[in-house]
Formats: structure tokens, C-alpha cells, sequence
């Protein structure tokens, strides 16, 4: 694996669908997201990651859950207890909000975070949610489009920024605090057809949504020739969601989809995101605890990564 990836993790606690949360963090809380948010700053980690839903309807309550932590609220708490590691909102859905009201929080989060804003976005799934706040879920996709281009804009340097587009058009409306960055990166998520696109053509990065390893290599070739047709010589930072892992032998049933072992032969695994010309990997862990999970955190970091 190239030496230039680096791995980050999606927060537990913040968003709990059964698809992926452990039983213990039904009741944990704020003490516990900080606890691990610390570990991952101290560890090395390229980020921390918040998830986004405004409100879930009862229908996929059951699956989903309805807890959600708000992104910007999550990482800005987490940004005064940390120093180093990035926020990454993992994905934004965008287009349940107008561009310049986006724009006031995340800026202002990279500003008080002294320029440590990942900013996911996603066209998002949930058609009640959007019908709730008044979004177009139909033309979710366009709008995001639109909005990708109308944030940076907002999330630039000028304290005046302008846009004039299909939907949203402002001007002669300033915004301070601007963000600490020059360019705050926006890394596309999803993996669709029209996701890879957007990624390829709007995105600084591409968030893939579950693609299974066998996956990946034609996606990234699908990435990489419309950005190549486009003439888009900037790097981009390709992604990937790693299967979960849980570093040495558990003493636990950890599923039969879990990668574990030794050290060693996990970065042997994961070495192969690199070879499809992965930049950085998001891990998960099996845990029964938050201290099972900071301790895997730290074994990751000092154990495998070293082997990457």
C-alpha cells in the first residue's frame, strides 16, 4: 500500500443504524464520542466523521433509529477537545438546506477548528425527511449538483460571494468568520452512476457507499477517465470503507463478515485498497465497549498501520 494512504473512522454513538452500531452505544453518550474522538487525534487518524439526517420518518425508525447527531454541533464539540485530527461531515445532505445557510455553519466550524473541515456531501435517500422541510427529493440530485458549485462559492475567500444558478443565485450578502482554509475540500459520497460523476467532476474527493472490494477497481477507472475527459488535472482523493475489523483473535463471536487476526496479516489484507489506487480507508471495529473500541483504535494504529 502507498504510503500516502491514511485511515480515518466514522464516529459511533452519532448515528446508530442497526446495519452498524454495537449494542453498547444505545447508551452511551457525549463522554464517549469524546473519548474516542481523542483516541483517534491521538492515534494518528486522517479524520472523524459525522453522519446527517434532520429527521427520521416511523417507518425506518426501526432500522435506521432515530439517532442522529447533527454534524456541525458533533464536530465542533469535538474540534475543542482535539488538535490535529480533521472533521469530516460523512455525508452532508445539502440539499435539505439553502446553500448559504450550509455555508454559515461549516464555515464558521473551519474557522473555530483552525481549518480542519472535510466537507461529505450526498444527495440523500429519506423522501419524507426532504418533504418535511420543504426539499425537492425528486430533483435531489440537480440540486446537489448546484449546490456543490453554489458552496464553493460561499466556502471561498471573498466575504461577498457570488452565484447566479437555477435554483439559488445571491450577491452583495457577506459572511464572516470565513473558513481558516483557502479551499475547503468536498469529498462526494455515494456510488452510483451519477454519484461517480458528480464525484469526478465537482468532488476534491469520492466517498464510496458500500462498494465491496471486487467493486472498487472499476469505479476508481470510471473516476479517474471522467475526470481525465473532463481535462480535471487536480489530484483527487479516492476512498474506501474498509470491512470491519477487530485487530488479534477475539474471544467473541465478531461475524463471520469481520476481518481479524494478527497484525501482520490485516495490513496484508488492506494493502490491497492501496494497490487499486485507494488514498485513504475508512475502519471500522468490532467492540462490546467503548474501552474495547478505543483499545482497538490504539492496536490499529500502532500495530497494523505501521505494516500499511
Amino acid at each position: 500500500m502507498s504510503p500516502t494512504v491514511v485511515y480515518g473512522i466514522q464516529l459511533p454513538v452519532q448515528s446508530q443504524s442497526t446495519l452498524y452500531a454495537e449494542s453498547w452505544e444505545a447508551a452511551a453518550g457525549p463522554a464517549d464520542l469524546l473519548a474516542v474522538a481523542r483516541t483517534a487525534d491521538a492515534h494518528g487518524y486522517d479524520y472523524v466523521a459525522c453522519c446527517d439526517h434532520v429527521a427520521i420518518p416511523r417507518r425506518l425508525a426501526a432500522a435506521m433509529s432515530t439517532v442522529w447527531y447533527d454534524p456541525v454541533a458533533t464536530l465542533a464539540y469535538l474540534a475543542a477537545a482535539t488538535e490535529r485530527v480533521r472533521l469530516l461531515s460523512h455525508v452532508a445532505v445539502v440539499g435539505l438546506r439553502h446553500p448559504l445557510v450550509t455555508a454559515k455553519a461549516y464555515a464558521t466550524l473551519d474557522h473555530l477548528s483552525g481549518g480542519r473541515l472535510v466537507l461529505g456531501v450526498g444527495a440523500g435517500h429519506v423522501r419524507e425527511e426532504f418533504e418535511a422541510v420543504g426539499a425537492d427529493f425528486a430533483g435531489r440530485g440537480g440540486v446537489l449538483d448546484e449546490t456543490i458549485d453554489a458552496l464553493r462559492a460561499a466556502l471561498g475567500p471573498e466575504e461577498f460571494p457570488e452565484h447566479g444558478g437555477e435554483r439559488f443565485a445571491f450577491r452583495d450578502l457577506g459572511q464572516r468568520p470565513r473558513p481558516a482554509q483557502p479551499r475547503v475540500p468536498v469529498w462526494v459520497g455515494g456510488s452510483s452512476p451519477a454519484a461517480v460523476r458528480r464525484a469526478a467532476l465537482k468532488g476534491d474527493g469520492w466517498l464510496p457507499q458500500g462498494d465491496p472490494r471486487d467493486r472498487l477497481p472499476a469505479q476508481i477507472a470510471t473516476l479517474r477517465r471522467l475526470r481525465a475527459e473532463a481535462g480535471i488535472e487536480a489530484p483527487v482523493t479516492v476512498g474506501a470503507i474498509t470491512e470491519a475489523l477487530y485487530v488479534g483473535e477475539p474471544a467473541w463471536d465478531t461475524g463471520r463478515r469481520t476481518l481479524s487476526g494478527k497484525p501482520q496479516a490485516l495490513a496484508e489484507s488492506l494493502r490491497a485498497y492501496g494497490a487499486m489506487g485507494v488514498q485513504q480507508i475508512q475502519v471500522r471495529f468490532r467492540s462490546r465497549s467503548r474501552t474495547e473500541l478505543t483499545d482497538q483504535m490504539a492496536a490499529f494504529a500502532t500495530e497494523v498501520a505501521p505494516h500499511l
